[in-house]
């Protein structure tokens, strides 16, 4: 399996945050871009001469989306991801805009959070959201790609149940323990049993429970893998731990067990920061 580091996509200083990841001694990357101005063919040229100087091959495209983000229980359902109508459309097209861009890179795995996937399939606002994922995988699928959901918003259930909705074969999940934990929404190990055989990346971070619906989840409950619940002492060690189960459960595993971590935006320094994000 391998291991990697989350890098940020900026206009400036990508060659030395590269080069950064390899002295570090990482060689796997997910590159994340909220930059859809970036996706250009005169860039995709210089990410590709970033990992060739570098060694450090990218095995997933996280793909950002326009408008507004609330990472709270709040105001996020109407703000995040696919679900929210008023957003659908452009963010559908940023996500194939995007897939268009990791292609030049030789990427297959597309990854994003679609949002507060509704509970109920006779959710008034499910089927449409149903219907714009089915667009963008078939997208992905013409290219020869993969759509990985970000966990964090919706329940594993929900998350399965849109996969077997849509269909296509070429959905899969891109496990962020921490997130599951910071929104509520289930508990990772567990996890593995609804769509463990789906997972084709991980994102090695942990979390706590956040109090108060309006707490922005992201940055008050991330912690370093050890320090949240995902680790928790009554855990019984005989039920394997989150590594060894997505890397036996998933299909793809092989798409990188990636530290979320981003470097930093200031690459003198090449600092490794926590992330933000969500």
């Amino acid at each position: 399996m391998n291991v990697g580091i989350c890098i940020r996509h900026a206009a400036q200083g990508m060659r030395e945050k590269f080069m950064d990841a390899a002295a570090r001694g990482f060689q796997h990357c997910q590159l994340i871009s909220w930059e859809p101005q970036l996706w250009t063919d005169e860039e995709a040229e210089r990410i590709r001469a970033c990992c060739a100087g570098s060694g450090v091959e990218i095995t997933a495209f996280w793909c950002g989306w326009v408008g507004p983000r609330i990472w709270n229980f709040v105001d996020g359902p109407e703000t995040l991801g696919l679900v929210p109508p008023a957003y659908r459309f452009a963010r559908m097209q940023n996500l194939m805009d995007g897939a268009d861009f990791a292609r030049k890179l030789g990427v297959t795995d597309v990854v994003s959070h679609m949002g507060f996937i509704p509970e109920s399939p006779s959710d008034p606002n499910y089927a449409g959201f149903v219907s714009a994922i089915r667009a963008v995988a078939a997208h992905l699928r013409d290219n020869g790609q993969n759509l990985l959901f970000e966990t964090g918003q919706e329940t594993p259930v929900a998350m399965l149940r849109c996969f077997e909705d849509v269909g296509g074969g070429n959905l899969f999940v891109n496990l962020d323990p921490a997130n599951l934990i910071l929104y509520g929404k289930g508990n990772p190990v567990d996890a593995l049993d609804v769509f463990g055989r789906y997972v084709r990346g991980v994102h090695a971070k942990d979390g706590l429970y956040v109090p108060g619906q309006r707490a922005r989840a992201g940055r008050r409950g991330a912690h370093r893998r050890g320090q949240g619940r995902l680790s928790a002492p009554h855990r019984p060690p005989a039920r394997g731990g989150l590594d060894h189960r997505a890397r036996n459960r998933g299909r793809g595993a092989d798409s990188g067990h990636h530290g979320r971590q981003d470097l930093s935006e200031r690459p003198h320094r090449g600092a490794i920061r926590r992330n933000g994000t969500c």
